[in-house]
């Protein structure tokens, strides 16, 4: 099946209405966000639902000691990186988080105004599990609401979906996530605004919504068989 991560996660009722309603993956922020959730409350959700699937720390331009650290308080399965981390300091994340999934995130916009820097990236990919293709930019990492330009970034999504994983995010909700599957024909795809009430607060209808039009593709159907 398709890898869904529902991410923003800030309190235990909705990491329960996520998996739940059959999320692989919950995220949660430790970085300057509305949707930002500390390391107590974090290690009491994680402690609770751990055992129903992976948990994946979301962390801007911190080091990789201090990333692995708070993941090790917590009981982190992964950490998402979603800054600036240039591809030469990857080997150093993946030694210091041992056998925890790392994704690295990618912006659109930054890879359609420069194609070469996906290439230094995928020359890493051995110290990556994961490229997860977002909308965003320096001033608001994610959960923008926003999408990007699918057509025009498609060559580079497939550059990336030949040599590793790749997840599909920015601006899917369940209206259009099924069209996104079809095109990019990724490994996974994660969400936050399109399955909020306001930010950091998740809408269970939103929720079910997204995650049932995901399981209705054929590119699950395909992936379950």
């Amino acid at each position: 099946m398709i890898w869904i991560k529902i991410c923003g996660t800030t309190n235990l009722r909705d990491a329960q209405l996520s998996v739940a309603a059959g999320a692989d993956a919950l995220g949660f922020i430790f970085a300057p966000s509305p949707r930002a959730v500390d390391i107590n409350t974090a290690g009491e959700i994680v402690r609770a639902v751990a055992s129903e699937g992976e948990t994946i720390g979301v962390f801007v331009n911190q080091a990789p000691c201090a990333v692995a650290d708070v993941a090790q308080q917590i009981g982190l399965s992964g950490v998402q990186l979603h800054g600036d981390e240039p591809p030469e300091t990857l080997a150093e994340y993946r030694y210091e988080l041992s056998g925890r999934k790392i994704i690295k995130v990618l912006h659109a916009d930054e890879l359609l105004a420069n194609p070469h820097r996906l290439d230094s990236y995928l020359a890493a990919r051995g110290n990556i599990d994961a490229i997860l293709l977002d909308s965003g930019s320096a001033e608001q990492r994610g959960g923008t609401g926003a999408t990007y330009d699918w057509d025009q970034i498609l060559p580079i999504a497939r550059a990336i979906r030949d040599a590793m994983p790749l997840i599909v995010a920015g601006g899917l909700h369940a209206g259009n996530v099924a069209r996104a599957i079809e095109l990019f024909k990724p490994w996974g795809v994660d969400v936050v605004s399109g399955v909020e009430s306001s930010a950091g607060e998740k809408d269970e209808n939103k929720l079910r919504d997204f995650i049932a039009a995901v399981r209705q593709t054929p590119a699950s159907a395909r992936l379950r068989a």
